[in-house]
Formats: structure tokens, sequence, C-alpha cells
């Protein structure tokens, strides 16, 4: 079976090498006649631009992968059945499962490589192509600016800590002005500030500390403050990543949602502080859901060309180009209107992101039991 699931694999490839680099290129090539004059008003060279692009690119392949490989795995086994090649193979004695098989190996490659690419390269990808936009510029204050997100202010609801925060430094993780209230489960109550605070492997050093304890109960009168030039706080155990996915959370409302690439990392470490069930957290599962079921499109690709492609008969392989678009538009469809249920509450946040793949993948196996 190895000849044959070499001459498979080779007449899948070929194709959809073809697909994905068309894609890309019509991309990069329309994008870069609109953003022409923009990079010439940031003085970029061309090194710059392909970096830029290179930074992109991750973002359009997680895009267009499954609908490239759908595009040409029906092609492939159109091609195949318009040759009676499948007819012939499966004459030999060879189960439509076991021609399948290279297909999904391929598929399960793709699906964890889009797996690995919204995790480390996307949600990122954003903001470190507005560094290259703006390496060339001289610095300035504005620029410099940037690196701060003013008032930050978050609760972590497993440990009755809310943090308020002037200014916080996407870089050095540096806080300006941290002012953290403690409800300690006695009743009693720590009200920390401090002057700056840096992290470190240990925990958060705080400079020119301050710290009152108010006993449990209304009313009563604190204690004597506390004071200190330098402390480490290894009891706070809120991150720098945790702070960061605070404010991308913060700024992303229902619309946002659909759109914005969050990371597992990231929306994990959002629910970290987070025990409640309020609007934010319904609509991070939701999208927890679905980074973990969107990659295995790739999978469900194959059950749904398998029959679609694998008809024995003579015809066109423009079928092929059709039957993907009509595919890509239906699922696409299904998936934005579940997402949207979701994330409004209306889904569990599990149904609404599998949903798709196991409708999809169901109905494609099933007519493949048909014609098997």
């Amino acid at each position: 079976m190895r000849l044959l699931d070499r001459y498979l694999l080779r007449e899948l490839l070929i194709p959809f090498g073809y697909c994905l680099s068309g894609f890309l290129i019509f991309w990069i090539s329309s994008d870069l006649l609109t953003e022409l004059d923009d990079f010439q008003r940031q003085k970029l060279e061309a090194l710059d631009v392909v970096q830029y692009y290179a930074i992109r690119t991750p973002e359009l392949v997680v895009l267009v992968l499954p609908v490239a490989f759908l595009l040409a795995l029906l092609y492939a086994l159109t091609n195949h059945a318009r040759h009676h090649e499948l007819t012939a193979i499966r004459a030999a004695g060879v189960s439509l499962w076991r021609l399948a098989l290279p297909y999904a190996l391929v598929g399960l490659f793709l699906s964890l490589s889009v797996l690995a690419l919204n995790e480390w390269f996307v949600p990122d990808s954003l903001t470190a192509a507005e560094r290259v936009l703006e390496r060339r510029q001289p610095a300035n204050t504005a620029r410099a600016s940037r690196q701060w997100e003013p008032k930050v202010a978050f609760t972590n609801t497993r440990e009755n800590r809310k943090w308020f925060i002037a200014a916080f430094n996407r870089s050095t993780f540096e806080l300006a002005n941290p002012h953290v209230e403690w409800t300690m489960p006695d009743g009693s109550r720590r009200v920390m500030t401090a002057e700056r605070a840096a992290w470190t492997p240990e925990g958060w050093v705080f400079t020119n500390y301050q710290e009152t304890v108010y006993p449990p109960g209304r009313g009563t009168d604190p204690g004597p403050p506390f004071q200190t030039n330098v402390l480490l706080l290894a009891e706070l155990t809120e991150t720098p990543d945790q702070i960061r996915s605070e404010i991308k959370v913060g700024r992303t409302g229902f619309k946002e949602a659909r759109r914005t690439q969050f990371s597992i990392r990231e929306v994990l470490d959002y629910k970290r502080l987070h025990s409640d069930l309020s609007e934010k957290v319904v609509m991070m599962d939701t999208t927890l859901h679905a980074r973990l079921a969107g990659p295995w499109t790739c999978l469900v690709v194959v059950a749904i060309a398998l029959p679609f492609g694998a008809r024995s008969g003579r015809r066109n392989v423009f079928v092929g180009v059709a039957s993907s678009i009509v595919i890509c538009f239906g699922y696409f469809v299904l998936q934005q209107l579940m997402l949207a249920l979701g994330l409004r509450g209306l889904l569990p946040p599990w149904l609404s992101a599998w949903a798709p793949n196991v409708l999809f993948a169901a109905a494609g196996l099933g007519l493949s039991w048909r014609i098997r």
C-alpha cells in the first residue's frame, strides 16, 4: 500500500500547494498595493516589508488552510474518479476507509499545525507587525507611552483581591502606583499601596510600600500602617500574563470577540482569576471551546470531501471547485451562527463551538457509508 499512499499524497499535495500559495500571493499582493503608501511614509526598507508579511502570514494561513485543503482534496478525488482510478483501486480490494487514510493523516497534521499557529503566533501577530511599522520612526514620548496601559483594574474573585493600577508596562511588566485590596477569610481587609512594583520569578517586589489592615466589621478603626522601602509579596499570585489577558479581555465586547484572536493560554489565565458566571466568563468559555474546536476543521474536511469527490463516474474537475464553495459557505454560516449564540449565552459554550464540526463530520461519514 505504500506505493498507492505515495501516489494519493502526491496527487493531493501538489494542488494543495498551488491553492495555498495562490491564496497567500493574492492576499499579499492586494494588501501591498493598498499599504504601499503607508510603508513609504513609515520609511520601511524591503527587508522590513518582508518581515511584516512574514509576521502577518500565520493569521491568513489559519483562515484559508481548511479552504485550500478542501479545494485540493475535492479536486484530487474528482480527478481520480474522472479517470476511473477510484473504481480500479476499490476493485483491487482497497476499502474507501483505507483509501482515505493518507488524507486523514494530512488532515491531522494540518489540524495540529493550525492549533500551534493559533497558540503561539496568531494572537500577538498584530502587535508584532505594528512594531515593525514603527521601527524606522524616531523614538518619542508618544511612541514610548504606547508601551504603558493606563488605568488597569480587575478583581481576582478566587482569592478576593481587587487590583487598581495607574499604568502597566506591557514590555517590562512594571506597575505604576499599584493599589491592592485583599479581603481575608476572617473578614479583615488588607489595603496595600506602593509607588512602583516589578515582577520577579519569586513574585511582585513593591517599592515605597504601605499596608493598612482593617479588622472585621464595619466602623472599626484600622491598625497602624506598615511602611517599608522594598518588599517582596510572594503571596500575590497574579502574574503579568494574567494582567495582560485581563487587559485584552476587558477591551473585547461581544462584537469584537468573534474577531479577536485569543490563545488558549490567555483564556485560561483569565479564567484562573474569575470563578463567577459573568458575561465575560461565559464569553471566554465559548472562546476557549472555539479555539479547541477550530483547528479540527481540517479533519472534518476529509469527512466532507470523501462522499462528494469519491463518487464514480466521469465528471468535470470544476465540480469539485463548485462543491467546495458551497460547502465552505454552509460551514462558515453555521459556525458563525453557533458562535454568536454561544457568546450571547443562548447555547452552552461546548455546543456552540463543537456543533458545526460534529454535524458536518457526521453528515460526511453518513454519506461515505452509503457509497462505500
